[in-house]
């Protein structure tokens, strides 16, 4: 089967292009009508509106239907944007108005803009809305770290067949916790596995070295909707997206610069890198406070999923100080950045939610080394010392503390990055910083990366590891298991959490449910 990409869009595929039963790689092709091969997608999803994407195949008004039945027998129409390449041809449309708890069909139809009459193959998809009804319930899934250390699309291995695993448990939506494309990472056609096996990877000429143009960081967030599995995927379960690093590039931090040694990069600066993977970010996913094209913009924000639930969602990267020993005694920019940490003091105060999920897209007791810089820095939180917090510790301990005398109750840690799954809980009477209640973190991914051995623990906020499953070598492929996600299920009439950490074929490996109205537990 050929596949034909658009003329001049620097995005010919090569390497393996078999096609196996799992996925199908978008036939694109340059007919008299705008084109949607790329799908569609909902995000940020609320209890009246939500934001649906879509990509065109060339300039097109984007139109928005939806409509309570898959029939479509009744519609409401929803004119669009005009989209074109100052977008890359994607483009958002705001859906207002919607019932609340209900399922919302919708399909997105691209118009010529000179002859609006002439309209592509309309492309569907669906999303519930929240439910002003506590008794609904919530059910979310999560995990992060896409098509990392080189293994990506891999045809004779079904793709990336966890989404389907993932669209199976009929989720409220998805927290896509970081990573969500490697731009520092190139996929080759082939890598050898260890049985002498050979992974074949789909390409395409933007992922053959790492994102430094607008271009290739566009491509890099392309690769992963040939997809035929993500795609489905996000037709049917609307996002929730963070970033962490690797949609600019391993450990970045602001104001960082890049070695001469490091003869992949010509561009040396790391902010002019991020600003380029930010607007990139925010033309592939529908992000409220990422408009399409726009070079500014923020990705930390609050979601609001009814009675039951809010997620905060945050960003532990653009505001960071630089990666260091993590031994400051005084540290008021943190991973977080002052006004980041007052505007999550200040939503979690105002939240009266039974649960609040803070979705970090890093951990806060595991110590994630950097040597990119050939010295022994913290990447995230945590810095090995167990005594009392010091760097980046002291703005975590300051929030812990803020939760305990505010009496913030049900919050709860979901996080990924570590490519590992596993669960922590945190204890004052096993740290040397006492002064916060007992909380749970829970760690899933990857999707479809190298999965690697469990971190060190640091004892500075007492955390046990209670569960985890991880590989005890480097880098092991998809091939090889260990790759993950997690689910997150509330109880309508209880209030119960329920937390399942789930391979990729959906098995459950641990379950803990949690107690509501409690500050700690």
């Amino acid at each position: 089967m050929a596949h034909r990409l658009l003329p001049g869009r620097r995005s010919l595929l090569k390497g393996s292009l078999a096609v196996s039963a799992g996925l199908a790689l978008p036939a694109f092709t340059r007919s008299g009508r705008p084109g949607a091969e790329w799908g569609v997608q909902a995000g940020d999803v609320t209890r009246d509106s939500a934001l649906v994407w879509v990509r065109s195949d060339r300039p097109a008004r984007m139109i928005v239907e939806t409509s309570a039945t898959e029939s479509f027998r009744n519609v409401r129409r929803v004119r669009g944007p005009l989209i074109g390449p100052g977008t890359d041809f994607t483009g958002t449309a705001r859906l207002r108005g919607l019932p609340s708890g209900e399922q919302v069909h919708y399909r997105v139809l691209l118009a010529d803009p000179d002859d609006p009459r002439r309209t592509g193959a309309p492309v569907a998809g669906t999303f519930r809305t929240v439910p002003d009804r506590r008794r609904d319930g919530v059910r979310f899934v999560w995990s992060g770290d896409l098509a990392g250390q080189g293994w990506g699309i891999n045809p004779a291995f079904g793709g990336y067949r966890i989404f389907d695993a993932m669209a199976r448990l009929d989720p409220d939506f998805f927290l896509f916790s970081g990573d969500t494309v490697y731009a520092d990472g190139p996929v080759a056609a082939t890598a050898e596995l260890p049985d002498g096996s050979l992974w074949r990877n789909v390409t395409t000429e933007e992922k053959s070295k790492v994102a430094e143009t607008l271009a290739e960081f566009r491509g890099n967030f392309r690769y992963n909707l040939l997809d035929e599995n993500l795609r489905r995927f996000n037709a049917r379960v609307p996002s929730v997206v963070q970033w962490d690093d690797h949609e600019v590039r391993n450990n970045w931090y602001p104001g960082q610069r890049i070695a001469d040694t490091d003869t992949r990069y010509t561009e040396k600066s790391v902010d002019v890198l991020a600003a380029r993977a930010r607007r990139a970010f925010g033309e592939y996913f529908p992000v409220p406070t990422l408009r399409p094209g726009a070079r500014e913009g923020r990705v930390h924000r609050v979601l609001r999923q009814g009675p039951l639930l809010d997620v905060f969602v945050l960003d532990m990267r653009t505001y960071r100080n630089a990666n260091s020993p993590g031994d400051q005694t005084v540290d008021p920019q943190g991973i977080l950045g002052r006004e980041q940490l007052d505007w999550l003091k200040r939503e979690l105060a105002r939240s009266r939610a039974v649960w609040k999920v803070i979705a970090a897209d890093m951990p806060v007791g595991l110590v994630v080394p950097d040597t990119t810089e050939g010295r022994p820095h913290v990447e995230a939180v945590a810095q090995g010392d167990p005594g009392a917090p010091l760097g980046r510790e002291l703005q975590i301990a300051e929030l812990l503390r803020f939760v305990k005398h505010r009496r913030i109750t049900g919050t709860v840690w979901l996080t990924a990055d570590v490519h590992h799954t596993s669960a922590q809980h945190y204890r004052p009477e096993r740290a040397a910083f006492g002064d916060f209640e007992p909380f749970w973190e829970f760690v899933s991914g990857p999707l479809n990366a190298g999965a690697f051995p469990a971190t060190a623990l640091d004892g500075t906020f007492g955390p046990e590891r209670v569960f985890v499953k991880a590989p005890d070598t480097a880098n092991v492929s998809p091939a090889g298991g260990y790759q993950f996600f997690g689910e997150v299920d509330i109880d309508g009439d209880s209030g119960e959490l329920t937390v399942r950490l789930r391979e990729m074929d959906g098995t459950v490996l641990f379950r803990k449910t949690l107690q509501p109205g409690l500050v700690g537990q």
